[in-house]
């Protein structure tokens, strides 16, 4: 089963929004971007510092980043063994790629696919150890 590992808030004004979002506690870090553009990793739950990963079983954390023809609305990533395999699958039933597969600094893969219902969704592929 894939499970849902990280969520993406699309904004117009990063400052105005973080702070918005910092009212929950959330801490917000800026990540500079190959493209020259800030995303903004949210950590919603402590994570393991050497992993990056969540310490509470089923937690997510996630980003914002700003509005693009991409990412109008808020986007959930699924983790999938392999972005190539599944691209493959989801044309298959009337999917479509939005943004096709990027590296992300070597911590892994993602890309944007549209559903059969208009919905965009993030696919991630951690980096083989």
């Amino acid at each position: 089963m894939d499970g849902i590992v990280h969520f993406e808030l699309p904004v117009d004004d990063l400052a105005r929004a973080r702070a918005f979002y910092s009212i929950f506690g959330w801490a917000l870090q800026d990540w500079p971007m190959p493209d020259g553009s800030t995303y903004v990793g949210i950590h919603t739950t402590p994570i393991d510092e050497k992993t990056r990963l969540p310490l509470e079983v089923g937690a997510i954390n996630g980003g914002m980043l700003l509005r693009n023809k991409e990412v109008q609305a808020p986007v959930f990533a699924i983790n999938v063994s392999s972005i190539d395999e599944k691209v493959e699958q989801l044309l298959k039933v009337g999917g479509t790629v939005v943004k096709p597969k990027v590296d992300m600094m070597g911590m892994g893969f993602y890309a944007y696919v549209k559903d059969t219902e208009g919905n965009v969704i993030g696919l991630w592929e951690d980096a083989k150890k």
